[in-house]
């Protein structure tokens, strides 16, 4: 009986694994759709789908927001996933943190002079829109 209480206590001390932030994300306008995947040694985001609207705002930034990569050499921090943000439509490269929560969100935060905004993306699982 005290090893089954042993281990049980053991098994509650690990700490547990972060969720993974790989997968295919939408922000919250429903405007782009960006894989997160692994380059290098980090992980990335890239455009992968957005609406012609989303396109033409981007143009101050990149002249083709679809394939842009957003998100570059993220690392895992803690609980938190560190690394460079891409803004296009505010020309805009900024430090970024992505803290997952739960399976299906990502907290996806962007600071610059320590001015942070921060949107919360949805997991979107399935095939990419038609094009727009």
């Amino acid at each position: 009986m005290f090893a089954i209480f042993a281990l049980t206590a053991l098994a509650a001390a690990q700490p547990l694994a972060p969720a993974s932030i790989e997968g295919r994300w939408i922000n919250p306008d429903k405007t782009a759709i960006i894989d997160i995947a692994p380059c290098a040694n980090a992980l990335c985001g890239t455009v992968r789908w957005a609406t012609a609207k989303a396109q033409q705002d981007a143009s101050r930034g990149t002249p083709q927001l679809i394939g842009t990569q957003l998100l570059t050499d993220l690392k895992l921090k803690g609980a938190t996933w560190e690394g460079k943000l891409f803004v296009p439509d505010q020309k805009l490269h900024v430090e970024g943190r992505i803290q997952p929560d739960g399976a299906n969100q990502l907290k996806v935060s962007g600071c610059e002079i320590g001015i942070c905004k921060s949107q919360v993306w949805d997991r979107a699982d399935g095939p990419l829109p038609a094009a727009q």
